[in-house]
């Protein structure tokens, strides 16, 4: 299958189809310019290998996998590679892993020489439903989530179902919570899907449909002045929720980023139908519904959300299925959001 984000000049395909990831020099010109392949420690080698095989001169560059590789310094790090390789304005950035190579190679692409081509082949089923499309790229600065950062559309995006394959049952999990947002959000025959469907035989259309929905929100707004901030369901108490508890190395207590959103999501459905629904279809999925977090220092980070404006901030409601509103709360208002007015 095949979409085309429509942004003028910036538009580019979206190719979803399995085994696509080794066809990637149909859709690129990797013979001509030098192609700088970049990955992490977590994804399997085989995938990298894949993409500098049919590059004439590339290189492949392994950063540690997790969040906290989205810093200062591994940004750096990787400019500095992409220099000693020799690369200039007409070479190419390949990012093949989950949302932080995404993230943090496109951002390496859009900065360095003011901007190069970037290719993006996500492997987890975060980043090809989310994250690989719409060109948000960033790093975090401390426990500021994408707090720096630019909007770098790729040239062309490469969704290889294949290689859910290796993925941790948790982590292919993790990665749904994005899909039943957008389900939540624009598309109620996404989220019957989650409650009726079964989700490893449906996945690939689970794929399609939540970019469907990503790529028509972005061709709206592709800058995030509008109706972008749809997306950010779910994320305004996630992201508070991810710098408290957020995964950091191995331990097995720490939560995923998609686990922290379906977690967001919640409190922001108005519908108490609705709730009790996504509650069912969260807990059926095997994502969480409530978490021991220290509700107040969740209340000191969303202080310092981008989505704050400083003495408001902006929240994304969920009146019914299909539908969305957001509102812009004074920040006075956090703790009620939290619940933390009944303590």
């Amino acid at each position: 299958m095949k979409l085309t984000m429509n942004l003028g000049t910036r538009s580019y395909d979206i190719i979803l189809k399995d085994g696509c990831l080794a066809n990637l020099h149909q859709f690129a010109d990797l013979t001509h310019r030098r192609v700088f392949v970049l990955t992490d420690s977590g994804v399997p080698a085989q995938y990298a290998q894949t993409v500098l095989d049919q590059c004439a001169n590339g290189t492949v560059y392994t950063i540690p996998r997790g969040e906290g590789s989205k810093c200062l310094k591994v940004y750096g790090q990787v400019l500095q590679a992409m220099l000693e390789f020799g690369m200039d304005r007409r070479d190419l950035l390949v990012a093949v892993g989950g949302g932080v190579v995404g993230d943090l190679g496109g951002f390496c692409a859009a900065s360095y020489m003011r901007g190069i081509d970037f290719v993006n082949c996500p492997t987890t089923t975060l980043s090809q439903i989310d994250s690989s499309i719409g060109g948000k790229t960033a790093i975090d600065l401390g426990s500021a989530k994408n707090i720096v950062g630019a909007f770098w559309q790729p040239k062309v995006v490469l969704i290889d179902p294949q290689t859910l394959a290796t993925l941790p049952r948790r982590q292919y999990i993790n990665g749904l919570a994005e899909a039943v947002k957008a389900g939540l959000i624009a598309d109620p025959a996404l989220f019957d899907l989650f409650e009726n469907g079964d989700v490893d035989k449906d996945i690939e259309t689970i794929i399609y449909r939540s970019l469907l929905v990503k790529k028509k929100i972005v061709e709206q707004d592709e800058r995030e002045s509008g109706a972008r901030k749809a997306l950010n369901f779910g994320h305004t108490i996630g992201h508070g929720i991810e710098a408290v508890k957020g995964v950091r190395g191995r331990r097995t207590n720490d939560v995923n980023h998609g686990e922290c959103v379906a977690l967001g999501m919640l409190p922001m459905i108005e519908d108490r139908s609705l709730q009790k629904r996504t509650r069912a279809v969260l807990r059926k999925l095997g994502l969480p519904v409530r978490t021991g977090v220290d509700k107040h220092k969740v209340l000191e980070y969303m202080h310092h959300d981008k989505k704050s404006g400083g003495s408001s901030i902006t929240v994304i409601r969920v009146p019914g299925l299909g539908c969305w509103r957001a509102d812009t709360l004074p920040m006075t208002q956090l703790p009620a959001l939290l619940g933390l007015e009944e303590e």
